[in-house]
C-alpha cells in the first residue's frame, strides 16, 4: 500500500511565496558582490522579474485570505519615516 503525501493549495502557495523570499534574497546578494558589471545588470533583470512573482504570490494569497495583513497607522507610518530621515541627506 502506498500512501501519497499531498499538499493543498495554501501550503503549496506558502511554501512558493517562502522561496521567492530567499531566492531574492540570494540574488541581491549575488548582485552586491559582483565585480561584473553585466553580470550584476543581468542579475538586477532577474531580481525585477522575481519581486513581480512575489508580489503575484503574495496577492493570490491576500486575495484568498492565508496571509491577511492590515494598513499600518499613520502615526507609525511617520515615526518610521522619522528614522530614516536623517539618512536622506
Amino acid at each position: 500500500m502506498t500512501m501519497q503525501n499531498t499538499m493543498s493549495d495554501q501550503e503549496i502557495l506558502t511554501d512558493l511565496l517562502t522561496s521567492e523570499k530567499h531566492l531574492t534574497s540570494t540574488v541581491n546578494t549575488f548582485i552586491t558582490e559582483s565585480t561584473c558589471a553585466n553580470l550584476r545588470q543581468n542579475l538586477k533583470t532577474i531580481l525585477t522579474e522575481e519581486h513581480s512573482i512575489h508580489e503575484n504570490l503574495y496577492n493570490i494569497m491576500n486575495q484568498k485570505g492565508w496571509y491577511p495583513t492590515s494598513d499600518a497607522e499613520a502615526l507609525e507610518v511617520q515615526k518610521v519615516k522619522g528614522r530614516f530621515k536623517p539618512l536622506q541627506g
